[in-house]
């Protein structure tokens, strides 16, 4: 059977929408009461469109409804199609009024207090009008559900290997590099050079996982400092860095545009190997026409 005789014609958004909502609510009668119409209708509709398309979407329970394989697989669809519909109206409103709109990004700390400080600086002084919603996304590999389930426009994290996902674009913002640093009253800051091996021993504020300075350490056959704290937090880590009892690690983004970094750090040394910070969005179609306006390169 064609496509327009099986489905195009006969398969309506509302029922579409309907089946969402019996699927979220996990019972007809949930979804007949947020829906505003009557159970029997609720079931209508289901069996209807069950039949349009010539499988079971919902396994009835005892306690409810469930979603089938085939029904899970049309939820995922349909989200994204409403989730398209709804893109689409926001595109035309930018059309008429483009400086208008909002931009959502995710990125770990170290770039929101970073150069990312700088670009929403001249971002919004250029385009005043627009919100930038930035949340947490701190393991780049781990946070692209966000970009495909469009709950970020841009995606913004450090790639250590080759980018291979197609549905994906990727981006090369900048280079970076960790610093070692130090407070200025630490006793370390007073020499004029100083080995990594000799910093062993001290306490260390450390990122995290993934941090990219691990490898300064193996190619000299060192392990990773063993002392310490291990912080996701910059603010915290550089706090803590002008008491002057820690050595830390910092990007070299968060060293120039952060304003919580100032004098009271010394840089003792830097890693040898960048490491590419990106930009990830949707391949092809880029759901906020505002995104391609952040001032990165400026």
């Amino acid at each position: 059977m064609k496509w327009t005789d099986r489905i195009g014609r006969r398969l309506k958004l509302s029922d579409l929408h309907l089946f969402m909502t019996v699927a979220e609510m996990g019972s007809m009668g949930k979804a007949a009461e947020q829906l505003a119409i009557s159970q029997p209708s609720v079931s209508k509709a289901i069996a209807d469109l069950e039949h349009t398309i010539g499988v079971r979407l919902l396994d009835r329970t005892v306690t409810g409804v469930v979603p089938t394989p085939y029904g899970r697989a049309l939820l995922r669809r349909g989200m994204a199609a409403f989730d398209e519909l709804r893109q689409g109206i926001k595109d035309l409103e930018s059309l008429d009024h483009p400086t208008v709109g909002e931009v959502r990004i995710g990125c770990p700390e170290a770039i929101a207090s970073g150069l990312l400080v700088k670009v929403l600086d001249q971002f919004s002084s250029q385009y005043p009008r627009v919100k930038v919603r930035v949340s947490a996304a701190d393991n780049m590999s781990r946070e692209l559900w966000q970009v495909r389930d469009r709950q970020v426009d841009l995606l913004l994290g450090g790639v250590t290997k080759l980018f291979a996902e197609e549905d994906l674009e990727a981006e090369i913002l900048y280079n970076d590099r960790a610093f070692i640093v130090s407070g200025s009253n630490n006793r370390w800051a007073r020499r004029r050079k100083v080995e990594l091996e000799e910093l062993l021993g001290e306490p260390w504020l450390l990122p995290g996982e993934g941090f990219f300075l691990t490898e300064a350490f193996q190619s000299q056959s060192f392990g990773v400092p063993k002392f310490g704290v291990t912080s996701y937090s910059v603010y915290q880590r550089i706090a803590l860095l002008t008491t002057g009892r820690f050595i830390g690690v910092l990007s070299g983004a968060v060293m120039r545009f952060s304003p919580a970094v100032h004098a009271a750090l010394m840089t003792m040394s830097n890693s040898r190997r960048a490491a590419s910070r990106h930009s990830l969005s949707n391949a092809g179609r880029l759901s906020r026409p505002l995104a391609p306006l952040m001032p990165w390169s400026r």
